[in-house]
């Protein structure tokens, strides 16, 4: 059985994504909550070993690690053929969504999830503006995608659907509100019988 250790934090949508993708996968795993808000000096010595970037998240594939959540999700599909590994097609599906979710709400999501933080870091009124100027035409992108689907790989989700997931979550947190489209993909990924809280996926040692 292949051993399989992430390394996270609640506050960590980039490893909630892939904490979410394990579990819809059925695939055993087990969290080690490492603390993003502690000087990276003082994290555990087998996490920075494993972390050069002493970031989260970092899954341990029997001792090898394996950083930053899009490749770790792509991984993940290719190597146990789930979440959209199970074709050439769900593949290139999930690699398009990832790479979109990089580069546009996965962007402006969690800065804006900070800045509106209490003790966050502080963002000039116009910055904010234009995050959340950004985030609605990302609404409108991600309503395009979805199409008429329950999911963004179709009838079920993949890898794209959780890398959407890790900061949509925390749409209130980040004071925007979802399209009826993507309110309609929020109730449906809740409930997913794979779905956790952030700390439940993450709870304290």
């Amino acid at each position: 059985m292949t051993d399989l250790e992430l390394y996270g934090h609640p506050d960590s949508g980039h490893a909630c994504k892939v904490a979410l993708a394990l579990t819809l996968a059925g695939l055993p795993w087990r969290a080690t909550r490492i603390d993003i808000w502690a000087p990276p000096d003082t994290r555990p010595a087998a996490f920075l070993a494993a972390s050069s970037a002493a970031e989260v998240p970092v899954l341990m594939i029997d001792g090898v690690a394996h950083a930053q959540s899009g490749a770790i999700l792509i991984e993940l599909a290719t190597r146990f053929h789930c979440l959209g590994g199970e074709s050439p097609a769900g593949l290139r599906r999930g690699r398009e969504v990832i790479l979109w979710e990089a580069n546009r709400i996965g962007m402006c999501l969690p800065q804006l999830k900070e800045a509106r933080r209490l003790g966050g870091a502080h963002f000039d009124p116009a910055v904010v503006d234009w995050l959340e100027g950004r985030f609605a035409v990302d609404r409108a992108r991600f309503d395009r995608m979805l199409g008429g689907a329950d999911f963004l790989h179709g009838a079920a989700p993949g890898i794209g659907d959780c890398a959407v997931w890790g900061y949509a979550q925390w749409l209130t947190e980040a004071g925007v509100t979802p399209s009826p489209v993507m309110a309609g993909w929020l109730e449906r990924m809740r409930a997913l019988p794979a779905a956790r809280t952030p700390e439940a996926f993450f709870p304290v040692d």
